[in-house]
């Protein structure tokens, strides 16, 4: 896929108010680590991460994409009436139904001709959002769209550390480490054509390829709040991800550079779906892509769904790591197994 018309013209994000560390879940985990004659710091050394963020109990997920929406709009100057579309990319949902852009649409106070409506593809969803609404730019159907997700890890970690707890095994343990990973927050993306822009950052294509083969890798069951089947917590087959996401992340770079007609030594920077230490060094090395192109965020703010990699990139931009005519590669990834890449000319 190649675009002409399409620019991301500014970010917004929340930080969830409480930060928890790796070292206060080991605490929790004591009866687990007494059982299993663990060592503390397993956590941290294993993933990399230090702390992640949660919400306050009883947050809605449409709060903190209003949040981050109101944010992005603000940032860009554009008036609320001009988005045309609004999607909700979010793994977490307020409800089944409605959609939860709904929530967010009325919050933001956008127009009643905007398109609304959520999407949904694991931690891929933000990177779907913009090639839908660049699509759309692309054909002339609407000037600007507004992409917003909010996620939330503290129900699901809460309920796996009851699990790991009461079962004492070290096979669930391994299956739901990665679970134990996960941070909460929101971000949301706008999205312009060349009429609305004013210094916007051009998307200039992409390449995406799935391994659906290996979509029992990662699992994560239904709210049991909201839905009436039996819930069911993150399974993860950690090894396998890993191995097969590598796999699939290192065809999926090859066609992106030959899309984007790219020389060996571009992209010149990377942001990457924000898994942890482990996942980030191998993707790196097989991608051929040295560390200091790449700016991570996991070590602060955990593995947030579909926020991470555009929060990371929002905050990226605000500390000057991407630097105007840069070319910036995204590098998403999701269970499923799917992969999706876009290239920025910052």
């Amino acid at each position: 896929m190649l675009y002409s018309r399409a620019y991301i013209e500014s970010f917004g994000y929340e930080l969830a108010p409480n930060v928890v560390t790796s070292d206060d879940l080991e605490s929790r985990l004591e009866p687990l680590y007494k059982a299993l004659r663990l060592q503390k710091g397993q956590l941290e050394a294993l993933t990399g991460i230090r702390e992640r963020r949660f919400w306050d109990p009883g947050y809605k997920m449409s709060e903190g994409a209003i949040c981050a929406g109101r944010k992005a709009i603000e940032n860009s100057g554009i008036s609320p009436e001009k988005i045309d579309t609004l999607i909700y990319c979010g793994i977490c949902k307020d409800y089944l139904e409605p959609a939860t852009a709904c929530a967010v649409c009325d919050g933001l106070g956008l127009s009643r001709k905007t398109q609304v409506y959520d999407v949904s593809n694991a931690c891929l969803g933000v990177l779907n959002g913009m090639v839908q609404v660049a699509n759309a730019i692309e054909l002339g159907q609407i000037q600007a769209g507004l992409l917003v997700s909010c996620e939330s890890a503290h129900q699901v970690i809460n309920r796996t550390i009851d699990r790991l707890n009461e079962t004492k095994d070290m096979t669930v343990f391994k299956n739901t480490i990665a679970t134990l990973t996960g941070g909460s927050g929101a971000v949301a993306v706008l999205l312009t054509d060349p009429s609305l822009s004013a210094g916007g950052h051009r998307l200039l294509g992409g390449m995406l390829k799935n391994a659906t083969q290996h979509h029992n890798l990662c699992t994560w069951g239904l709210n049991p709040d909201i839905c009436a089947h039996e819930a069911r917590l993150i399974e993860t087959e950690s090894v396998g991800i890993l191995r097969n996401g590598v796999t699939l992340g290192m065809e999926t770079f090859k066609g992106f550079r030959k899309e984007l007609s790219w020389a060996d030594d571009k992209p010149d920077k990377i942001i990457c779906h924000q898994v942890g230490a482990t996942h980030q060094k191998s993707i790196l090395n097989a991608i051929g892509i040295p560390a200091n192109k790449d700016f991570t965020t996991f070590q602060y703010l955990g593995n947030i769904g579909s926020v991470s990699l555009p929060i990371t990139a929002a905050i990226a931009s605000e500390r000057e790591f991407l630097q105007p005519e840069d070319w910036v590669g995204f590098l998403g990834i999701g269970s499923g197994l799917n992969c999706l890449m876009l290239g920025i000319r910052w």
